[in-house]
């Protein structure tokens, strides 16, 4: 039989503009649906709360990014280009979704998880398995990078987390001041805080003036102990 409605797909479009641009707690079930244009009646008919949508409303939200990300860090894509043209598609789309709601709405997952993740336990653990995720694709590209000699990890997932933390800090402060001169930052701070050698034509990095090529250990990688078990590629690829 053909789809006779999409009123549920709309919602979960609405759901997630308002949440991400308003917060959850500000936005209600009838904003919701006059945003969606459905009626409350039938919102009911798809979703029992507004806990419920927006849960759905994540999943949908993170397949689409999924997808982008396993495209990005590609292991057929360079290590660093993957961490870096990352940053560069985060600062082009933020940059139009700030032309288009007037300011700047940094990461929906981590504003909505800084919101509810410790009152609402069903988000909380989801936003919390999604950044996970998220994490463990710049794990694959620093742990790439370090056996390329491109940046000195032996920990490759503490470095991750640290990256990911500058990440997600950049994009809050630039949220926070509206700013998005903040994101220009993300790509050279990126490979600042790697400590990331310039390539040499021959295929050895070249030593660069900050971080020459002798074996001293970054002070990024030196600050944690070192991880026994850090996961393949392929763990990225099955999440």
């Amino acid at each position: 039989m053909p789809r006779t409605s999409d009123a549920d797909e709309r919602l979960l479009i609405a759901a997630l503009e308002l949440i991400w641009k308003n917060s959850y707690h500000a936005t209600s079930v009838d904003d919701i649906c006059h945003a969606a244009g459905v009626r409350k009646g039938s919102f009911y008919h798809f979703f029992v709360s507004k806990s419920q949508l927006a849960l759905a409303a994540l999943e949908a939200d993170w397949g689409r990014k999924k997808s982008a990300l396993d495209e990005l860090f590609s292991p057929t894509v360079p290590p660093l280009q993957r961490i870096t043209g990352y940053f560069d598609r985060v600062a082009k789309m933020q940059r139009a979704r700030r032309g288009q709601c007037g300011c700047v709405l940094g990461c929906p997952f981590f504003s909505l998880g800084s919101e509810v993740g410790t009152q609402n336990t069903a988000l909380g653990a989801r936003i919390r398995e999604i950044l996970d995720c998220q994490i463990l694709y710049f794990e694959t590209a620093i742990r790439d990078a370090h056996a390329q000699r491109l940046v000195l990890a032996p920990n490759a997932r503490a470095t991750a987390r640290i990256l990911f933390a500058f990440y997600q800090g950049t994009l809050a402060q630039a949220r926070i001041r509206n700013d998005l001169r903040l994101l220009a930052e993300l790509h050279t701070g990126a490979l600042a805080l790697l400590g990331a050698r310039r390539p040499h034509r021959g295929g050895r990095p070249a030593a660069s003036p900050q971080h020459p090529i002798p074996n001293t250990r970054h002070p990024i990688n030196s600050a944690v102990p070192q991880s026994r078990d850090e996961p393949s590629s392929a763990d990225t690829t099955r999440r």
